[in-house]
């Protein structure tokens, strides 16, 4: 019996070793953007689902951060910090919409849609 106990003592201790290699590593999330609009009046409600990046810079769960970058026919609008925003007073019409997911330095992450919307009198 004491000839054994180093044995399976040494076999415990690679177990142990050997287990702690068994962590589970953060997936990797493939960015994607999804994009639902609703027009109230002159506004346009834009609520977008983008897995993989956060707004939030003090979100630490998430190794990329952004911001959405829109245009309103081909022109620069405004820059946007959060998944859901309201684009007010548009004359009437019809608009093409782009948004554009890019980093805080303003690299693209290749995400974007672009969309038209019909605003009545």
């Amino acid at each position: 019996m004491k000839k054994k106990f180093p044995q399976i003592a040494f076999i415990i201790l690679i177990i142990g070793i050997l287990s702690g290699f068994n962590t589970v590593l953060p997936s990797k999330e493939i960015p994607s953007l999804f994009v639902q609009h609703q027009i109230k009046g002159d506004s346009v409600l834009i609520n977008c689902i983008v897995s993989g990046i956060s707004f939030r810079e003090t979100d630490h769960s998430k190794s990329k951060f952004g911001k959405i970058v829109v245009w309103i026919d081909g022109k620069k609008k405004s820059e946007v910090h959060s998944a859901a925003f309201l684009i007010k007073e548009f004359p009437p019409g019809r608009h093409m919409i782009k948004l554009e997911v890019v980093d805080l330095n303003d690299v693209p992450y290749g995400l974007k849609k672009e969309f038209m919307v019909n605003i009545t009198r």
